[in-house]
């Protein structure tokens, strides 16, 4: 980037901040005694993926809180795009135990719902009456998450999105400074179980984050050298993570990858993957992190014009040979390694092969064009440029 590129980025206003506390490494999950000492808390609600529930790892971490004598109730009702319906289930749990903290154990969906519960337990109403930005004031229960994904950054982030099952969409619920967790645990050993496919979709969920962040309009340089660094660890081992599940350097650099992207992307805003995964999704019922896989080679190949000069440096992370090139011919080395990524990962090629339908372009363009991402995405974004996009994709 040029010095002119940099007192630019350097002049505009911006921000960077994270309040969540990382513990980090293998075994790092049995400090949680000490955690919840911390917090002096003795009636827990434990929100845990259903997969994971008879597992050793989560038959350890229960063991640990009956030694320390607390209380506890597990809540494992949970979808993969969890709903309001769940949400208020755990919050009954956890009104009848009286917890005074949430701990989750699982991927973002797990971690969603133990952020609304937080949030409505203290704040009063429903989930439904703090979807948008900073619409609660009073901090939420505290949170201690222990992702076993290495994929959405809900950990770190500051948004949590829960679908309303009356009016059919999902709502997201955002506050920079109370919503992340208090405590994040990234342990490799709670990754040991995952599945493959889930390993991929998640890990290009955490690449897509730092793609979009790091080319964000609203990028800062904190939020770009997170997002580089981010961009390295991702695109070195969610290889070797989604080869072997067990590789605990792999899913330990996964885990901080995504997180460190986590941290940055609810601060800069995403771009057109997202835009068009999230209605993609919605309509045709595709794993979120899927559904960015999708999207992302098209409007990688897209927004490469915007900022030529951030791309070079991100085919540099990914570990292309730059160096000679032009900045055109660097920029696309940048879109074929993601092209290359998505299809070494098993990513299916067209929008088609997932049930999208060529007459529906129309009506995913339209919702995307009213989303509004334009105030983030690098390059504007019409309707006439979305249908496009989604043509090119199928």
């Amino acid at each position: 980037m040029s010095q002119k590129a940099h007192l630019v980025m350097l002049l505009a206003q911006s921000s960077y901040f994270c309040p969540t506390r990382i513990v980090m490494g293998s075994g790092s999950y049995k400090q949680l005694d000490g955690i919840l000492a911390d917090f002096a808390a003795r009636k827990v609600l434990l929100t845990i993926d259903p997969a994971l529930v008879e597992t050793a790892f989560v038959a350890d971490v229960l063991e640990m809180l009956r030694k320390a004598g607390a209380g506890f109730e597990i809540f494992s009702n949970i979808e993969p795009d969890p709903s309001d319906t769940s949400v208020a289930e755990a919050l009954d749990l956890s009104r009848a135990l009286g917890s005074e903290l949430v701990l989750a154990i699982g991927g973002g969906s797990t971690i969603d719902v133990a952020k609304a519960v937080a949030i409505v337990s203290t704040n009063g109403g429903r989930i439904h009456d703090y979807e948008g930005i900073e619409k609660f004031s009073v901090p939420p229960l505290p949170l201690i998450a222990v992702p076993t994904t290495a994929g959405t950054g809900s950990e770190v982030s500051g948004s949590c999105v829960i679908s309303d099952t009356q009016r059919g969409l999902k709502m997201s619920i955002r506050h920079a400074s109370l919503n992340p967790a208090r405590v994040a645990i990234l342990d490799p050993l709670a990754l040991r179980t995952v599945p493959t496919t889930v390993a991929a979709h998640s890990g290009l969920d955490a690449f897509v984050h730092a793609f979009e962040s790091y080319i964000s309009r609203n990028a800062n340089p904190f939020t770009d050298a997170v997002n580089l660094h981010a961009l390295r660890l991702i695109s070195a081992n969610i290889g070797p993570l989604v080869a072997n599940p067990e590789n605990a350097e792999a899913a330990l650099a996964m885990l901080t990858g995504s997180a460190l992207a986590g941290m940055a992307f609810g601060q800069t805003g995403l771009g057109n993957v997202h835009c068009m995964a999230r209605f993609v999704g919605a309509k045709y019922h595709i794993p979120h992190g899927l559904s960015n896989a999708l999207c992302l080679p098209v409007v990688a190949r897209f927004n490469a014009i915007a900022n030529p000069a951030k791309y070079v440096e991100i085919a540099r992370a990914m570990g292309c040979h730059v160096e000679g090139l032009s900045q055109t011919d660097g920029a696309q080395a940048a879109v074929v390694a993601i092209q290359d990524l998505c299809a070494e990962l098993g990513i299916p090629r067209h929008l088609a092969d997932v049930g999208v339908k060529k007459e529906h372009i129309p009506e995913l363009a339209e919702l995307c064009v009213r989303a509004g991402y334009n105030r983030w995405n690098p390059r504007t974004t019409s309707k006439r440029d979305f249908e496009r996009l989604f043509a090119e994709g199928l």
